[in-house]
């Protein structure tokens, strides 16, 4: 059997797959079974923060699994510590846990966020108010939290204690807080599953404020917005905010599973030995990579991210069959005149790969995607929504 076949007979059928079968490539360059080139503008759905085969990520990855591929959390290991420390430097935030995944991250968010709600405001205060079109993962608990019926429908009972506010709606969020005994809320700064819609300033301005008033926690989800996605290292530094727990995967270890939850001043001491765990967390080949991409995320990078998204809002903007685009830094939904999945084709028949999000064409390439293949893969898109 050829690997579609083998595939489809074998693997669950959870996932709508292109019609390309990925065997290699080269920086924001994908090449499939046939020996086709195509230029990558999804990069793993943001996770090939430096392309494929990244020669200075392949280093580090290789280094250390020719030390120690896996120890378990009893034991001390030097990648992990290395990427806390990092983490902590970069955002001020006090602590670091470590998991596989997207999903990962935000369930201990949650877990913390509830222990530390009724360590400080009763064992009844657990709510979490989460937002309106919002993604957070698949798990039970993680579909609860996210605020689309479209996920829940096959799988309740789902876990209870989410309530959704309407996202940069000031009034919802008030009246969800005034109605609830509220552990925290939840947000990303822009909901990239929710069709790459941004947040307003004035809307997260008033959860900070309502948070200081009724004593919750905010917590963002930087899972596809984070690791300098946004032109900033993490998101919410655009809005000039700190929240109290951030968690994150996705293109933290550029292209190897990790999920972080990042634990600010007031949670940082409310996991103690049992209360959490991961096996795989802060493995050593993970950290390694994860240490690889976050060092090279400097104000140079970020510069020429948020110049490469300058560059694609303003070509993009007003062309023929685009009616806008939305998004922030190299995370960009693009609402197209003809149904996303005909220039989604399009685009892959000429050799540029690009995503969905809802009915809007996504892009999410590599942060270092070298300019003129972004202006080539541009040029294929707005052809392709004519």
């Amino acid at each position: 059997m050829d690997t579609k076949t083998k595939t489809n007979t074998y693997i669950a059928n959870t996932y709508g797959r292109f019609d390309v079968v990925a065997v290699g490539g080269h920086g924001s360059v994908i090449v499939d079974e046939a020996g086709k080139e195509y230029i990558d503008l999804g990069s793993g759905i943001a996770v090939n923060s430096f392309g494929v085969a990244d020669p200075v990520w392949l280093a580090a990855v290789t280094e250390q699994a020719s030390k120690i591929q896996h120890s378990s959390n009893l034991y001390y290991t030097k990648p992990g510590a290395d990427l806390a420390e990092a983490l902590c430097a970069r955002t001020g935030m006090k602590k670091v846990f470590f998991s596989n995944s997207g999903a990962e991250a935000n369930e201990c968010a949650i877990k913390a966020a509830r222990k530390w709600a009724a360590d400080n405001k009763g064992a009844d205060c657990y709510t979490i108010i989460t937002l309106e079109n919002s993604f957070h993962g698949r798990t039970i608990t993680t579909l609860a939290a996210t605020g689309q019926d479209v996920f829940h429908k096959d799988f309740t009972p789902l876990t209870e204690g989410f309530v959704t506010a309407k996202a940069n709606d000031k009034d919802s969020i008030r009246e969800a807080v005034a109605a609830n005994k509220v552990a925290a809320v939840m947000m990303e700064a822009v909901q990239g599953e929710g069709g790459v819609v941004p947040l307003e300033k004035e809307f997260i301005d008033e959860v900070f404020r309502l948070a200081e008033e009724n004593n919750f926690l905010v917590i963002f989800d930087e899972v596809q917005t984070g690791n300098g996605r946004s032109g900033k290292f993490f998101a919410y530094e655009n809005f000039g905010v700190t929240p109290d727990i951030v968690s994150t995967a996705k293109g933290l270890a550029g292209g190897l599973p990790i999920g972080a939850t990042l634990l600010g001043e007031k949670v940082k001491d409310t996991f103690t030995p049992g209360l959490h765990g991961s096996t795989f967390g802060a493995n050593p080949v993970c950290c390694a990579a994860a240490l690889s991409v976050v060092s090279r995320i400097d104000e140079k990078l970020l510069s020429e991210v948020r110049e490469k998204s300058d560059y694609v809002f303003n070509t993009l903007a007003g062309k023929p069959g685009i009616e806008g685009v939305t998004g922030m830094g190299l995370m960009i939904g693009i609402k197209t005149s003809k149904d996303a999945s005909e220039v989604v084709a399009k685009c892959q028949e000429n050799g540029v790969l690009v995503l969905k999000a809802k009915d809007k064409v996504r892009l999410l390439p590599a942060l270092n995607i070298p300019f003129d293949l972004l202006k080539k893969a541009v040029d294929v898109i707005a052809e392709a929504a004519k």
